[in-house]
């Protein structure tokens, strides 16, 4: 009807043909009973129409000026926020204005981040240094007695403390220090006794249980300290395990020694703990927090599991396969460690940067190109950083496996599937990383067991597989336009 009307002329003709018109004939307005709402409405909301990438943006600004489903189905003849968007979005002309400079809320020093790398690297002395309790018999692997409780205990403490960190970190956000202090003084110590438990129920030898043990207090005191933001006291506290560890670079230190500086970190990491819990606690009483199921956090416990898996197939993959001469590939394990504090900044990166290539972007096409290039400069960088590491640590580590490019492959998928599911969960998207990781583990180990193919083999084709579907799963989240609110 509007276009109809619009052939009512709305100023005067030209001089000849108004004269050849009869004199009664004169041009009349739109009556306002026949003029549509919905081009009023486009005038009114011309600039936000004219900016908008895609329809979604126009309908959370109506959604957002109030406008309910009855409101617009009476007034606009629409059946709802979506179907009017979509409209205004097809009548008004795009016209995008060049983007002013805004913060970036999600930038950070990279400074923080290397303390964290260190903070997660340097408890792996603690096993060079831990030699003399696991001296004596082998289980059938060439292990010493009891490495499946020591095993068993870390992948325990990993995922008990991951979904303790999720917990703790939402207590943080709704609740503040106060909040936190009390989840964790109620969760970390029931996740160290379940992974000493799992310790000391295979039969092995008492060094390695104790050693077990410790492993178990020690995480549970490093998830407290960590959700606290007390990275630099965690850091003086790994300060005797450090000194041990450089110190057998160059000499063999006695046992009692070794001993005593293990002690000598877990009792500061313990005391630091307990001192921040108590400390935090008294900053106030938190207010009322909303009722959190503990279903929330279980995805987040699973994807530490799945995660602690793989990378023990990394570790032991051969030589629980029995492969003649095979050796504990400790040095992936250690470059997968020290890569967490880049992978940790490059995760802030992203979601900045990807917020800046939507500020940028004037279409949907356009949108889904600037979140994919931006994901894939991310996972490019994380992993040029892993094998830079992973050859050093390969070149430190002479007793372990030859550095090849199969091996190195298979850590770069390995890295890749670990950065894009802490991406995922990054943006609360828990369940899917959490399945793939585990499945992915699932099929690695039936790999070793029903001896298919090499472990190396084995964690590259999978791996590769479960990176390809978190990537493609990352890519479309990105992709949508409220991920970034």
């Amino acid at each position: 009807m509007s276009g109809l009307l619009r052939l009512v002329p709305d100023e005067p003709e030209p001089a000849h043909e108004l004269a050849a018109a009869p004199a009664t004939v004169r041009p009349r307005p739109r009556p306002s009973w026949a003029a549509d709402p919905v081009d009023e409405l486009a005038q009114q909301l011309a600039e936000v129409c004219a900016a908008a990438v895609h329809p979604d943006e126009i309908a959370a600004v109506l959604e957002a000026d109030g406008l309910t489903g009855e409101q617009i189905t009476e007034r606009y003849g629409r059946a709802d926020a979506f179907e009017l968007a979509a409209e205004l979005y097809a009548r008004v002309p795009r016209s995008h204005p060049e983007p002013g400079p805004r913060p970036d809320p999600w930038k950070v020093t990279p400074g923080r981040f290397v303390l964290r790398a260190l903070v997660f690297t340097l408890p792996g002395f603690g096993y060079s240094l831990a030699a003399p309790l696991m001296a004596g018999a082998r289980d059938g692997y060439g292990l010493p007695l009891g490495t499946a409780g020591l095993v068993a205990s870390a992948l325990v403490a990993w995922a008990w403390n991951q979904a303790l960190a999720h917990r703790a970190y939402l207590r943080l956000a709704t609740g503040g220090r106060s909040a936190a202090a009390r989840c964790l003084q109620g969760g970390a110590p029931l996740g160290a006794l379940l992974a000493t438990a799992a310790a000391v129920i295979p039969p092995g030898l008492p060094g390695v249980a104790a050693f077990a043990a410790g492993q178990a207090l020690y995480l549970a005191a490093a998830t407290v300290l960590l959700v606290l933001g007390r990275e630099r006291l965690l850091l003086l506290t790994l300060a005797p395990t450090a000194a041990g560890g450089a110190a057998l670079l160059a000499v063999r230190p006695p046992d009692a020694l070794r001993v005593a500086l293990l002690l000598a970190t877990a009792g500061g990491v313990l005391a630091a703990a307990a001192h921040e819990a108590v400390r935090a606690r008294r900053e106030g009483r938190p207010p009322a927090q909303p009722a959190l199921s503990p279903l929330a956090s279980v995805p987040y416990g699973l994807f530490g599991l799945g995660c602690g898996v793989l990378t023990t197939l990394a570790a032991l993959g051969d030589v629980l396969r029995r492969t003649p001469g095979a050796t504990t590939a400790g040095a992936a394990v250690i470059a997968l460690t020290l890569s967490m504090g880049a992978a940790e900044w490059l995760l802030y990166r992203c979601r900045g940067t990807a917020l800046a290539a939507l500020a940028r972007s004037t279409t949907t096409a356009g949108l889904k190109f600037g979140a994919a290039r931006v994901l894939g400069l991310c996972v490019a960088a994380y992993l040029a950083a892993l094998a830079l590491l992973g050859l050093a640590t390969g070149a430190l580590w002479p007793d372990g496996p030859p550095v090849t490019a199969g091996r190195t492959a298979s850590l770069l998928a390995l890295g890749a599937v670990l950065w894009t599911g802490l991406l995922l969960q990054a943006f609360g998207v828990a369940w899917l990383p959490a399945l793939v990781c585990l499945a992915a583990a699932g099929a690695e180990s039936a790999a070793a067991v029903l001896r298919i193919s090499a472990p190396v083999t084995a964690q590259l084709l999978v791996c590769t597989a479960a990176a390809a579907c978190l990537l493609a799963a990352a890519t479309a989240l990105l992709s949508r336009i409220t991920t970034h609110r």
